[in-house]
């Protein structure tokens, strides 16, 4: 192939992304959703949760297949998953099933999710290994877009076409980013080279045993867990908490000023997440990826400190938008770290069992907070951000035990990739 075709593949495997990063815009159905059916706001969140949950899960099972089933198949089977968690959601809202809302979304549509966000980026490392952060820092910058993309437009634009009826909002939604994706999944391929081909998958499940439950797998787990679990509990909070210091800064503001206030932080912050995978992913092509970590983690701990006494909207917001570019940084920059850690064989297998810690922090992050919500006279931002500091403040410990760990595993598994005896 042309070095003009590997772009094109990037491109697609960015606007596969975006589609599936539209699961980040679950915020705005939200309400809406609670007052149509009657549910419980913590009934309705369990939908996300479950996405985000499966996600991983799928992922972790899309690396093992990736090499048997090729990135066209599994793109394309994710892509039309997740079109059909959202036309299954339509039908639970017309019928008013909580437990098909579950299991379409949430289980269907996760399912979907994981298969189809593991592809692209696996599939854009084998083309551009001189380029490797860049350019999956750019692919996965889809995937924080696509909330902006959906929140703004297409979600709007169903919503007026259908006269506010939620289950064809949600059926028009799955057609769209169903039909998208697919079409994007189409042009997936891996470049035309028998070394990373012949190698079956088979054949590294022990060096699989072995290097999952080895220190460097972990110690990377958890540092990618930590700057999830804090960066995604925001993202459920940011626009009540700015709500509430504009609230304190002008009483006079309407609600439907607050609102929109709120609104806007989403719909940037969302852009900060998006440009962030880019961001970090091309730096840490000029200093590392534990590098680029360490910096991330380091100076969210700064700015979440800040967080737990800011009295300013215009300066929380600018800490959220920056707590958001690091959260979508670290999507940008494992992919680069998992193959320089595990080789380029192996990273498929590993970056999709990484990406169970997505899973996890999914989870975790939101479920804190809530916690602690739950409570009256809580002082929700300095417990919550006071949290998020410690966790982010353990990952960067984590990143510098990793020192060492780091050139000696990747020195293994470059062996192991040639053909090398076990270590």
């Amino acid at each position: 192939m042309k070095r003009t075709n590997r772009w094109w593949i990037a491109v697609m495997g960015a606007l596969l992304q975006m589609c599936l990063g539209s699961v980040y815009a679950w915020s705005f159905f939200q309400k809406p959703i609670v007052d149509a059916c009657g549910w419980r706001h913590t009934q309705v969140a369990l939908t996300f949760s479950l996405a985000i949950g499966f996600l991983g899960l799928a992922a972790a099972g899309g690396g093992l297949c990736l090499q048997r089933f090729g990135p066209r198949k599994l793109a394309i089977t994710g892509s039309l998953l997740y079109g059909a968690g959202y036309l299954l959601a339509g039908l639970a809202l017309k019928w008013q099933s909580l437990p098909l809302l579950w299991a379409g979304y949430g289980v269907i549509g996760g399912i979907g999710l994981g298969l189809g966000y593991v592809t692209p980026v696996a599939t854009v490392a084998r083309w551009f290994p001189d380029r490797k952060g860049l350019v999956t820092g750019m692919v996965v910058m889809g995937f924080g877009l696509g909330a902006l993309v959906m929140s703004k437009l297409i979600a709007p634009f169903l919503d007026v076409a259908f006269n506010h009826d939620l289950s064809w909002v949600f059926a028009g939604a799955g057609m769209i980013v169903g039909g998208i994706g697919f079409f994007a999944a189409v042009f997936l391929q891996n470049p035309p080279s028998p070394v990373t081909q012949v190698r079956r998958t088979n054949e590294t499940k022990p060096q699989l045993l072995i290097l999952i439950g080895s220190k460097q797998f972990v110690l990377m787990w958890l540092i990618f867990f930590c700057n999830i679990t804090a960066g995604i509990a925001l993202i459920g909070f940011q626009s009540p908490l700015l709500q509430d210091l504009w609230k304190k800064e002008d009483p006079t503001q309407s609600p439907a000023a607050l609102a929109a206030a709120g609104a806007t932080l989403i719909a940037v912050s969302s852009i900060c997440n998006g440009l962030g995978r880019i961001i970090w992913g091309a730096w840490s092509d000029r200093i590392g990826p534990l590098a680029a970590f360490r910096v991330m983690l380091a100076t969210q701990v700064a700015a979440f400190c800040v967080l737990m006494t800011v009295q300013s909207p215009w300066l929380f917001g600018g800490l959220v938008c920056y707590v958001l570019l690091c959260y979508g940084g670290g999507f940008g920059v494992m992919p680069a770290f998992v193959l320089n850690a595990f080789g380029l064989r192996l990273m498929p297998v590993m970056y999709g069992a990484i990406l169970t810690a997505w899973s996890c922090a999914g989870i975790a992050g939101p479920q804190l907070i809530a916690q602690l919500k739950d409570h009256p006279g809580i002082n929700i931002s300095l417990y919550a951000f006071g949290l998020c500091a410690a966790i982010l403040t353990l990952g960067f410990l984590l990143a510098l035990s990793l020192r060492s760990q780091a050139t000696c595993m990747g020195v293994i598994a470059n062996r192991r990739n040639a053909g090398g005896r076990e270590v």
